[in-house]
């Protein structure tokens, strides 16, 4: 099925349904929908750090392949997709092991909570989302993510400190270690800055709904 024609269930601003449209109906006519969103949390080397412990969380960025209709080659959720219509939460499940290769179970992610996100592309392209968003703990290797080539062109870990100083507007730019895909379509290790411009737009209560849920999971608060 052409992704334009798949059918997502849609509300009204109460989040009552009101029926079923297809995708491109959808964002034309803004109206409200599903999806599942996916953070990978791991620990990363801090080379600042000064003792025995020198691992600090990070979070999973996604680098969007440029062909996307939107946002192409910005940096975004580790794994997220729409729930089609008729599936449950759980069904995003999917999403990880098409765009990153990752098989879990539903009890091995930790929600984080909805969090509602209206987003003004185009006249034509208006993306207003329930998104349901989990926490998924992973220690795992760049390298042996298998990446959905259509969808996905490379993966970077940033701290959370990182994150939160770019979405609260108080660092111009950070640098990230990270793969991306080459020529011949293998993952080779690279190392660049990255300003607010190169991230998909989120509000900044969105990154701290992600943020608390992810130091609830390291700090185990």
């Amino acid at each position: 099925m052409n992704k334009q024609q798949e059918l997502f269930d849609i509300f009204d601003a109460q989040m009552n349904p009101i029926g079923i449209a297809p995708r491109h109906e959808v964002h034309r006519k803004g109206y409200w929908h599903q999806t599942f969103q996916c953070w990978i949390v791991s620990s990363f080397a801090d080379e600042t750090a000064i003792g025995p412990d020198s691992s600090k969380p990070a979070l999973l960025f996604q680098m969007r392949h440029p062909d996307k209709d939107t946002f192409p080659g910005l940096l975004d959720i580790s794994c997220a997709g729409h729930l089609l219509a008729g599936e449950q939460v759980e069904d995003g499940l999917r999403e990880l092991v098409e765009e990153l290769g990752v098989e879990v179970v539903f009890e091995q992610l930790l929600p984080c909570g909805s969090y509602r996100e209206e987003q003004y592309i185009s006249p034509n392209l208006i993306d207003r989302e329930l998104c349901h968003v989990f926490i998924l703990p992973r220690e795992q290797a760049l390298k042996d993510y298998r990446l959905q080539e259509d969808e996905v062109t490379g993966l970077y870990r940033i701290g959370l400190a990182d994150v939160r100083l770019l979405a609260q507007g108080k660092a111009e730019h950070i640098v990230a270690e990270g793969v991306e895909t080459d020529a011949e379509g293998k993952l080779v290790p690279v190392r660049r800055t990255f300003g607010q411009a190169d991230f998909v737009p989120h509000a900044p209560s969105y990154y701290e709904l992600v943020l608390k849920g992810a130091e609830r999971l390291f700090f185990k608060e």
